[in-house]
């Protein structure tokens, strides 16, 4: 998962802020630039970031739709997690 990965996370939540080249992220992040770049690699794979040039560089964002799908997926977990754990204590309240 893109997501699994703590430094994966950290670069997510950096690109939320504003959109960022690999070396603005490598200043803030204790990893290399390359390690940055194979990590945007990941997430742009997933379908969360997008890359545009500009000069020399690639500006990385986030791609809101991605944050709005992932939202949603998030969300629809949630929900059956509260409905499975308000069953349990429904089952465990008829039993006494």
């Amino acid at each position: 998962m893109a997501l699994g990965d703590p430094t994966r996370l950290a670069i997510l939540e950096l690109l939320v802020e504003a959109p960022a080249a690999v070396v603005d992220l490598a200043r803030v992040l204790p990893v290399s630039r390359p390690a940055v770049s194979q990590h945007l690699k990941v997430l742009k794979e997933a379908g969360l970031v997008l890359d545009e040039p500009a000069g020399t560089r690639r500006i990385y964002r986030v791609r809101p739709e991605a944050l709005a799908e992932l939202r949603a997926r998030l969300d629809r977990y949630w929900e059956q997690a509260l409905t499975a754990y308000r069953t349990e204590v429904d089952q465990t309240s008829e039993e006494k």
